[in-house]
């Protein structure tokens, strides 16, 4: 028997509500675009047939020179990974609510989290999150906690994603979602950027909880920390430090200056997927841990001295009380945390290294290709796999110019601005494509 939660009346109201008479007119007064006139009553194999042919239009990122990321980055997954994953007792598995029946499971967190401590340089992390921007937000409103304070401030260029849902969360838990959320605002960031011992001592910084910093950031610059920390030291906030490409810590230095670093894990073990699912990934300072989100694994040993696994830290609404729980998210990406935590044993600590370094040498070569065409302009005076170029056309028409070539060029930005991305997937001949199609369309 089904269940169906929403009576006629329901419906009804809800229809009215948005202005329409029916659920057909509902998805009718969708832009034309996004309505994909999808046929009525279709047996089996014709709706196979039907969707096959519809998905047959994109273009898939291994089908053509590739130099998007932007956030969600193309790298090479050993066959291994999907291997294991996809044994019965990991595919099938789920919340390990009974430690002593999920061993594995709980195996495979506490080396996760191991990881991500290690990488990140903080003492601590859990288990996972849903993805970078949850991560991101959550880590908003643990230093939100930690220090009464209701304001975030972003530091440097913070992707979009993130920051839309960071608003989204601020405002939910009343907090002055329209405060230090804009780095165009002036008043309070320009003093922030000064000199941190020259930092007003006044009430305008004061209800600041923390500054995020993202690096390398939304445009691909890295950025240093030390700087950062004083001048949160200085009004009493916490530094956020969020990372994207995870695979750029095998390169820049660990942020150990921050209190909470989280972000995206996607680039290890896990495929682009059209945005998801995805992994992300949250670290602190153990002074903070009983403030984390999420979850946390520990080790231990039985009761014959053997060693165990089990859930240390869980301060979840389904296992305390609503109003002491650290966050309302529901469960760790264990499937996704096994991939990464796979791909990334593969690697070792000396892979992750020469995989940075693969990623940063292929987008030296892809800058260096670029600056040979006069009229394309180099952004960027310092970056790890992606960069801004200046095209002499808008960035939107150049982009889809390219997509014509059958080439995806990166994202366009605002004006005639590209963010171009660059992995170890890269290819001299990808990048000679591209050159060769700038310049038949310059």
């Amino acid at each position: 028997m089904r269940y169906l939660p929403l009576t006629q009346q329901d419906r009804a109201e809800m229809l009215k509500s948005v202005g329409v008479q029916s659920t057909d007119d509902l998805f009718k007064a969708l832009p034309k675009a996004d309505n994909y006139d999808l046929p009525d009553h279709q047996g089996e194999m014709e709706v196979e047939r039907f969707m096959a042919a519809f998905a047959s239009k994109n273009q898939a990122a291994n089908e053509a020179p590739f130099f998007l990321g932007a956030g969600v980055y193309r790298h090479h997954i050993p066959a291994t990974v999907d291997y294991i994953i996809q044994r019965s007792e990991f595919l099938t598995s789920y919340t390990p609510y009974q430690p002593e029946m999920a061993q594995g499971t709980l195996q495979v967190i506490f080396e996760f989290q191991t990881f991500i401590a290690r990488l990140t340089g903080m003492d601590v992390a859990n288990a996972s999150m849903y993805d970078g921007a949850t991560s991101c937000t959550e880590a908003a409103l643990m230093a939100m906690r930690i220090t009464g304070r209701e304001k975030v401030m972003i530091g440097t260029e913070l992707h979009s994603h993130y920051r839309e849902v960071l608003e989204s969360y601020i405002g939910s838990q009343n907090c002055h979602s329209d405060a230090g959320l804009d780095p165009a605002e002036e008043s309070l960031l320009e003093k922030l950027k000064g000199d941190p011992s020259a930092l007003p001592q006044d009430d305008s910084l004061s209800d600041i909880a923390a500054i995020i910093v993202q690096s390398p950031d939304f445009l691909g610059k890295p950025h240093a920390y030390a700087d950062w920390k004083k001048k949160c030291d200085a009004i009493g906030a916490k530094l956020i430090v969020v990372i994207t490409e995870i695979v750029s810590l095998g390169l820049l230095p660990a942020p150990t200056d921050a209190d909470i670093v989280c972000g995206e894990a996607q680039s290890i073990g896990i495929p682009m997927s059209y945005g998801g699912p995805h992994l992300g990934f949250f670290a602190c300072k153990q002074e903070y841990l009983r403030q984390m989100p999420g979850r946390l694994c520990g080790e231990t040993v039985d009761a014959d001295g053997q060693r165990g696994f089990v859930l240390t830290l869980s301060t979840r609404e389904q296992h305390i009380r609503r109003e002491k729980a650290t966050s309302n998210i529901c469960t760790n990406q264990g499937l996704c945390a096994l991939a990464f935590t796979v791909h990334a044993a593969l690697l070792g600590e000396e892979g992750l290294k020469q995989l940075a370094r693969l990623n940063h040498e292929r987008a030296c070569d892809l800058a260096d290709a670029l600056s040979q065409i006069s009229s394309i302009k180099i952004v960027n005076d310092t970056f790890f796999n992606e960069f801004v170029i200046e095209t002499p056309m808008g960035a939107k028409d150049m982009c889809q110019k390219l997509l014509d070539k059958k080439i995806i060029a990166g994202l366009p930005l605002d004006g005639n601005k590209i963010l171009v991305t660059a992995t170890e997937m890269t290819t001299d001949e990808d990048i000679n494509a591209l050159i060769a199609a700038l310049k038949e369309i310059l």
